[in-house]
């Protein structure tokens, strides 16, 4: 419990003993039920493995890069922008051209973003 929570719980009893809860006290009790989670905000259990979407820029296989401008990257807290990422599996580069418009998952690993899974998306 945080120390808000706390002090905010500690006020209500306080009121409590003084001849019962007045509406700022009950106020403060749903305030401090209200943010008691905000401490320790975590990323939906489905951010792992949130899907992006992009278009391919460049393709290099000898290296194992895919240059994407992607749209946001949920999974690692990223804003849509273009850049180069390592991908896992180097079979995943195959068939795949500048323009070519695919979804994606990524991982973090260390300072870099790994592309862990890759579809090409459907023609229009």
């Amino acid at each position: 419990m945080n120390s808000h929570v706390k002090q905010s719980l500690n006020l209500v009893l306080l009121a409590g003993s003084l001849g019962g809860l007045s509406a700022a006290s009950s106020a403060a009790l749903a305030q401090a039920h209200d943010h008691a989670g905000h401490s320790a905000q975590t990323a939906p259990a489905d951010a792992a493995e949130a899907w992006a979407e992009g278009e391919v820029r460049r393709v290099n296989k000898a290296a194992g890069t895919l240059t994407l401008r992607h749209g946001e990257l949920r999974s690692v807290g990223m804003p849509p922008m273009t850049m180069v990422f390592s991908v896992d599996n180097t079979q995943n580069l195959e068939g795949l051209a500048e323009g070519d418009k695919v979804r994606f998952t990524v991982r973090k690993a260390g300072s870099q973003l790994i592309v862990t899974r890759l579809q090409k998306a459907p023609a229009p």
